[in-house]
């Protein structure tokens, strides 16, 4: 008979065992913690049905009061260890749930960040798109701007060379006339001088011509010479006048010359 009780509580503390082998192990602090106490719990538990098996094998072999009142204590045990199973199961559950909640949040985190790195390659390869997107429209706005300022920039240009130029043709042909009148005047000037000199120098040639011309002197010339020559005979062969002081003597009167009033004219 106690044979068959020792195999009824062993049956008994096999069934009571079995669910803590079962319950998941976890490899945060806090879930090994609990595992630990299951563990402890039930190997406590399987000691103290090993005492309640010994203490009915007591009870049936005997039937003493003492050999019940150590069952009636060993059963009381028994309870109170179950109870604390019961807790160290509940704890790890707990534990478990805290700690999946935790691998979960973990989880999430990385989930999350994963999420946030990937938005953000995405978001910098999108920018870097759309920058050179803008930069492209950015650059043909510009370009078109600039190549319009470069327009009305060379208009100006090309507009003030013009002027330029046609200031600087009115300044030269300004010039050109005053060095045309200039050069005149001077041509006039030098033309003038020379038919001067070419005068005087016709005039000096025909005066030279004229004294080494040999022959017969002109009428002019001879008729001045032969009055010079007589001039000069006519002084040499005059009779000198006495030389005397005084009064020149008087002239002497023309016949028929009276004094007084002129006769009136019939």
């Amino acid at each position: 008979m106690a044979r068959v009780a020792k195999k009824k509580a062993k049956a008994k503390r096999v069934a009571k065992a079995k669910p803590a082998a079962t319950v998941n192990t976890g490899t945060s602090p806090v879930v090994a913690k609990a595992q630990k106490a299951v563990d402890s719990a039930a190997k406590a538990l399987d000691a103290q049905l090993d005492r309640v098996g010994k203490a009915r094998a007591r009870v049936q072999k005997t039937g003493s009061a003492a050999a019940k009142q150590s069952l009636a204590s060993a059963n009381a045990k028994l309870r109170e260890q179950r109870l604390k199973v019961a807790e160290a199961k509940l704890g790890l559950a707990k534990a478990s749930a805290m700690d999946s909640v935790r691998e979960a949040e973990e989880s999430a985190k990385k989930s999350v960040s994963a999420l946030a790195d990937k938005l953000s390659t995405k978001a910098d390869k999108e920018l870097a798109k759309a920058l050179k997107s803008f930069e492209s429209r950015w650059k043909k706005a510009r370009a078109k701007a600039d190549a319009k300022k470069v327009k009305a920039a060379e208009k100006k240009a090309t507009a003030k060379v013009k002027a330029a130029a046609k200031k600087a043709a009115a300044k030269a042909k300004a010039l050109e006339k005053k060095a045309a009148a200039k050069a005149k005047a001077e041509a006039k000037k030098a033309a003038k001088a020379a038919s001067k000199k070419k005068a005087v120098k016709k005039s000096a040639a025909k005066k030279t011509a004229v004294k080494k011309a040999p022959g017969r002197p002109k009428k002019s010339a001879a008729k001045k010479s032969a009055a010079k020559k007589a001039a000069t005979k006519a002084t040499k062969s005059a009779p000198k006048k006495s030389a005397r002081r005084g009064r020149p003597p008087k002239a002497a009167k023309k016949a028929g010359a009276r004094r007084g009033r002129p006769p009136k004219k019939a």
